[in-house]
């Protein structure tokens, strides 16, 4: 790659808007020069309030564009293995959102394509390069929970509203045909990338998962559980469907304790011999701007692939052999 990583970004809603597309230009040596979306009025207001010099309609017109070496895929899961493909068939770089494709099946025939054209490609778990879950990395590395044992995490949300269940920005992902699955495949994609970041690789994985309330296609509570090679255990349990809100994560060391939230990531306790140590972090602004600068330094020669295809082929399995689906 050139020493300036020039940007197009497919899609521009509103995971764009604050999370990711800002950060493009706040980060060193990088730059967001065009960006694509269907709706002419909508894209042309997107790069205007965003500084973005150009726009198109079309994908194919964006990621020919001579200036572009680089594409970012925001758009639906649904579409990602084409417009993945599109792209490195055409020598761009590509960083693209989670999940990374609908199903392990797409992302399969994705990494086979990666490793066909010898492409770079980055996938937005961006959590990993967060200084909140890179505290967490450290902590355990350096044994102040002892080794590590059990896992038990839970998502709980309460039910959609109908006015919610109605909205364009949710609805399509509660379509399994356009995101793979519901809250789920929208959410856990983030907690399981940490966890196999944490703990891999895996030895085997397995789950249940059912629509209780019946109120859209997708299923509203997964349960599921994973042994890593290493013997560590993780039981996870995401309900969408109650009454009480909770994120909460519980790693059980032999010496020790962490607990965290991976959607409120602002406090991690640590309960070990010495008693129990705090450490608070401030929200960050752009939640994607350490991962976008990480991409930026791979894709720079500076450093290695931040989340590679192999990665999220992995969560991708985990969240299948999870659903059965």
């Amino acid at each position: 790659m050139t020493n300036s990583i020039k940007w197009g970004m497919i899609g521009a809603g509103d995971v764009t808007e604050v999370k990711s597309g800002p950060a493009f230009k706040k980060v060193p040596h990088s730059d967001l020069v065009a960006v694509m979306r269907r709706d002419a009025v909508k894209v042309q207001d997107y790069a205007r309030r965003h500084g973005i010099r150009k726009w198109y309609t079309d994908a194919k017109q964006l990621i020919d564009d001579e200036e572009v070496n680089a594409v970012y895929i925001a758009t639906p899961p649904d579409t990602h293995l084409q417009y993945c493909m599109m792209a490195l068939q055409a020598g761009k770089a590509v960083y693209v959102e989670k999940p990374v494709t609908l199903n392990v099946e797409e992302a399969m025939r994705l990494a086979n394509y990666v490793q066909k054209v010898g492409g770079y490609l980055s996938v937005a778990h961006y959590r990993r390069e967060q200084p909140y879950f890179k505290k967490i990395v450290q902590i355990i590395d350096d044994g102040l929970i002892g080794e590590p044992l059990v896992i038990s995490l839970q998502l709980l949300k309460k039910s959609l509203t109908e006015e919610m269940l109605q909205d364009p920005k949710i609805a399509w992902r509660l379509d399994p045909a356009k995101s793979g699955g519901g809250l789920f495949h929208d959410l856990a994609p983030h907690q399981l990338d940490i966890i196999y970041r944490l703990f891999g690789p895996i030895q085997k994985s397995e789950g249940l998962a059912l629509n209780l309330g019946k109120r859209y296609p997708a299923d509203d509570v997964v349960t599921g559980r994973i042994l890593f090679e290493n013997d560590v255990l993780f039981n996870g349990l995401w309900a969408f469907n109650v009454t009480e809100e909770v994120d909460r994560c519980e790693i059980f060391g032999s010496k020790g304790k962490l607990t965290l939230s991976f959607f409120t990531p602002h406090t991690i306790e640590l309960v070990n011999e010495k008693g129990v140590q705090l450490f608070h972090f401030e929200a960050l602004k752009h939640v994607q701007q350490p991962m976008i600068e990480a991409v930026v330094g791979y894709l720079r020669g500076e450093r290695g692939n931040p989340c590679s295809i192999d990665d999220a082929l992995e969560v991708a399995t985990i969240m299948q052999n999870f659903t059965n689906k």
